[in-house]
């Protein structure tokens, strides 16, 4: 599940490979786009910015979102690259250079912007959890500012903290033994647990399989995200599923797991 550890990496294996180098061939398979042409131009590099990933190029930025199933995948140029390519329906952007083409795939949201705009179409994002020096002060006053929340909805919610996901959320609760139903005015230790996410965020942020066990193993990579009915692994407890509230402000919800005696609280 893309969260923004992902977003992270994609950018990085962007940077790495196509930084520097002039693009060959591009496409947006967006209405919005489908006529952009950016051949020419040089690719400047990639960032991200919670789960969001920017390849900017020439005085432009390609802005792609995961989403639930997203990726960025890196191929070589020419016939003998295109058998690893994906059905084309699943196509959303091919960008090319002499090297190596970026194929943007499944991608929930991709769009096109003047580099300059990036501050006004994501200014609205909050603090990034992977940023080098993450205002983790500014996130706590955010989520503090709706005291009545669902603590989930609060974390969850783009505008209060950026990269954090349903993954990251559930095993997080569960690390600091909180119940998935709690509210933000029953939080004292809000400012331990963004540290701690933060933590967990930089420790899977160069793996290439994401744990919070510290087993990279298939099946031992978390304590309760996908383990329902199954043993609590610290206690044994069977691990309950249900759902909790989402970051949307249309009040969905998301699928939770939790342990209901190592997250009595």
């Amino acid at each position: 599940m893309p969260e923004g550890d992902s977003a992270y990496r994609a950018a990085h294996h962007l940077a790495r490979s196509l930084a520097g180098r002039k693009v060959t061939e591009f496409s947006l398979r967006v209405p919005a786009h489908a006529t952009a042409d950016l051949r020419g131009e040089r690719i400047e590099g990639a960032n991200a910015r919670g789960k969001h990933v920017l390849l900017r190029v020439g005085e432009f930025t390609v802005h792609s979102h995961f989403g639930m199933d997203g990726s960025w995948r890196l191929v070589r140029p020419g016939e003998a690259g295109r058998a690893s390519w994906p059905a084309r329906h699943r196509l959303r952007a091919v960008i090319g250079t002499d090297a190596v083409v970026a194929l943007g795939i499944d991608l929930a949201k991709l769009a096109l912007w003047r580099t300059r705009d990036e501050p006004s179409k994501l200014g609205w994002l909050g603090p990034d959890l992977l940023a080098e020096a993450s205002d983790l002060e500014e996130a706590a006053r955010r989520i503090r500012l709706e005291p009545e929340r669902p603590l989930t909805a609060a974390l969850l919610d783009q505008g209060n903290v950026a990269g954090l996901g349903n993954e990251y959320v559930t095993e997080l609760l569960f690390l600091r033994g909180i119940r998935p139903d709690r509210l933000v005015r029953d939080t004292a230790d809000l400012d331990e647990l963004l540290a701690h996410a933060r933590e967990l965020m930089l420790e899977n942020r160069d793996r290439v399989e994401r744990t919070f066990t510290g087993d990279p193993r298939p099946g031992q990579r978390s304590y309760v995200f996908g383990r329902a009915d199954r043993p609590c692994r610290r206690c044994g407890a069977v691990v309950l599923e249900g759902t909790h509230a989402s970051g949307q402000r249309d009040g969905g919800t998301r699928r939770a797991a939790w342990c209901p005696r190592c997250q009595a609280s």
